[in-house]
């Protein structure tokens, strides 16, 4: 008879005990920040025939699902799903993908369970969605965009550990407010002014004026903040945009000709991607008055990789009512002229948007 009592008493120890410890997991769960993988195919999501291709590889192979299954650790810092938005590589994107991404981002942004978005992305074109969700999600949690520059299958991957980073800046309350941000090889960069400089090598994404922080070992190190507008405080809202117009880019170099100006004379605007201080040649510059006198904005950049363009220098700008792009580079000129537009044709007000953000 106390024999049986003592069994009994332990056994619901035991069961109490057991519990508790599943509660105990539970409410560890339910306290790690929630992430959403977005994938869009890219490199990170690429497969080599051998482990030795680090440079040849076909892009946008591996789905979403195998991606987190392949870093275990996210469990440990989040509590991860993920959805396959896209399955491409990122020189295929166009407009029509920028705004179906964004709007599943604001929406997912809107989501009481939902605390940071990771979107994993090729590298050609990353910079470019990157600077344009910041200008046009409306929200201060974390988002990141990351991506790699060797597949998963070589030797030598980084895209494991630059979706743990990514899941690990997305889940830190310290990066809110921060703006859409972009982490690679260990960097956390502002996506408004990071760039790919360099391919094939693990730091191929810079910024002339540097990265905000460091992650290391899922911690995030911060050493400076964007001061330029975004996110909360943009004035573009993806919610509100259904179609972008049309702004094309012209490179320049010495003997271009004026056949590529005039073939985009049907668009809103036009970004000249000018030698030096975004430099026009002597015989391009009627081309362009021209232009604008039919109603195309023109917006003088630079093919430089750093420095800015100065306005009523090297051209009168205030003259010919043309737009300087400050120091954005020709792609993300192209990407803020566009947003831009669908706000103003009033060039001063252009202006006022190319120093603002």
């Amino acid at each position: 008879m106390l024999a049986s009592s003592i069994v009994r008493r332990a056994a619901r120890h035991t069961l109490a005990a057991v519990c508790l410890s599943f509660l105990s997991l539970a409410a560890l769960a339910q306290s790690k920040p929630n992430v959403v993988i977005l994938a869009t195919g890219g490199t990170i999501a690429g497969a080599g025939a051998t482990a030795a291709n680090s440079a040849t590889y076909q892009a946008a192979k591996v789905p979403v699902d195998k991606l987190i299954a392949g870093v275990p650790e996210l469990k440990d810092v989040a509590s991860v799903r993920g959805e396959q938005v896209f399955q491409i590589a990122s020189e295929s994107f166009t407009n029509a993908h920028l705004l179906t991404l964004a709007k599943r981002v604001s929406a997912l942004a809107r989501q009481a369970d939902v605390d940071g978005i990771v979107i994993t992305h090729g590298t050609d074109t990353l910079e470019e969605t990157a600077f344009f969700l910041t200008l046009t999600v409306r929200t201060d949690k974390p988002i990141v965009v990351v991506g790699s520059m060797r597949p998963g299958t070589a030797m030598s991957a980084d895209g494991m550990l630059n979706l743990y980073n990514a899941v690990s800046v997305a889940a830190n309350p310290s990066a809110k407010g921060k703006g859409v941000l972009v982490t690679m090889n260990d960097q956390i960069f502002s996506a408004r002014d990071v760039s790919k400089t360099i391919n094939i090598v693990t730091n191929a994404f810079n910024s002339q004026w540097g990265p905000l922080g460091m992650n290391v070992e899922g911690k995030a190190y911060w050493f400076r903040a964007p001061v330029k507008r975004h996110t909360m405080n943009s004035e573009f809202d993806i919610d509100k945009i259904d179609s972008l117009p049309d702004v094309d880019i012209v490179y320049a170099y010495g003997s271009v000709p004026a056949t590529a100006y005039e073939a985009f004379g049907k668009d809103k605007a036009l970004i000249h991607a000018g030698t030096g201080n975004g430099s026009v040649a002597d015989r391009i510059v009627p081309v362009l008055q021209g232009l604008r006198a039919k109603g195309v904005h023109i917006i003088r950049s630079a093919r430089v990789p750093e420095g800015f363009v100065l306005r009523n220098s090297e051209q009168p700008d205030d003259k010919y009512d043309w737009v300087v792009a400050h120091d954005h580079k020709p792609q993300k000129a192209r990407i803020l002229a566009m947003l831009a537009l669908t706000k103003t044709s009033d060039t001063k007000e252009l202006q006022r948007i190319f120093w603002e953000y």
